[in-house]
């Protein structure tokens, strides 16, 4: 069975969807942020600190976007991943590493700044230019949606799972008011998936405290 290193609100969503989607059996491990680095175990396995982590019959992980594509390649059965000679395979690789590279990687910066900076550094260059460089990015998110109703093109993905976990992490740090309608709207219909509610109820701070 996969067990889920995490804490609420962290990437590790992401891997708690993926599992939902593919029906497979996994345990959460709760994670307390503030104290991670004192909890032997999650630091024997990552020694950096920072989550989600997995471990899978021996096989031990780190990195959201990489878990997704071990999870996809080793359980998904050819779900949720063009095959690679299929021609919606390059744009499913794009969006899937620009969920985290070009969107929430980029909000890392602004979480910091909001909640560990002293108070006169909150809002400095360095959370401003973060924002506009996530907003820049988002623009290629707007495009693909008007070409079609998700991320690799009409049918579900894993490159959905990384993009919706970065806006949802803009619309924590008060940023969705800037979204497009047609941003939105996709936020909504994913976030409408069976899979996703259950892994939201799963992964809710009363769930995993």
């Amino acid at each position: 069975m996969i067990t889920v290193y995490g804490a609420w609100p962290t990437r590790s969503f992401r891997v708690i969807w993926v599992l939902e989607e593919l029906g497979l059996e996994y345990r959460i491990r709760p994670v307390d942020l503030r104290q991670r680095l004192a909890d032997a175990e999650f630091v024997a396995l990552n020694p950096a600190g920072f989550l989600p982590a997995i471990e899978d019959d021996g096989v031990s992980m780190v990195d959201s976007i990489a878990i997704l594509e071990y999870i996809i390649v080793r359980y998904g059965g050819g779900r949720f991943a063009p095959a690679p000679n299929d021609p919606s395979f390059p744009t499913y690789q794009q969006f899937l590493h620009l969920g985290e590279s070009g969107l929430a990687a980029y909000l890392n910066i602004v979480v910091a700044c909001r909640f560990l900076a002293p108070e006169g550094e909150k809002q400095n260059w360095g959370t401003r230019a973060a924002e506009q460089m996530f907003f820049n990015r988002l623009t290629l998110v707007s495009r693909q949606l008007a070409r079609a109703s998700m991320m690799a093109g009409n049918e579900f993905t894993a490159a959905d799972i990384s993009v919706i976990y970065a806006l949802g992490m803009a619309e924590r740090l008060g940023l969705a008011e800037r979204f497009g309608p047609e941003i939105a709207d996709y936020r909504n219909r994913m976030s409408a998936r069976p899979a996703y509610k259950v892994a939201m109820e799963k992964w809710s701070p009363a769930r995993v405290a």
